[in-house]
């Protein structure tokens, strides 16, 4: 039975890591300032929970993937 386990792999190659670490990170911090200055210059009256909820939502899985392939191609296995 140990015979047959196989090891654990990325499915995605290493090299890509750093590359990955680099878009996913500039795509978050476009959409969080997008976020901020939607915040700064709407007025309260016009704003959208809606859009304000949606681009926190994106911006953080970008910004949250863009850390996770940052270590990774530091080389801590998380």
């Amino acid at each position: 039975m140990a015979n047959s386990a196989k090891p654990i792999s990325s499915p995605l190659p290493t090299e890509y890591y750093p590359t990955l670490a680099f878009l996913t990170l500039a795509v978050g911090l476009l959409v969080t300032a997008y976020f901020f200055i939607y915040e700064a210059t709407v007025s309260k009256k016009n704003r959208s929970l809606v859009t304000e909820i949606s681009t926190g939502a994106v911006a953080s899985i970008f910004l949250g993937f863009g850390s996770l392939f940052l270590l990774l191609s530091a080389g801590v296995y998380v």
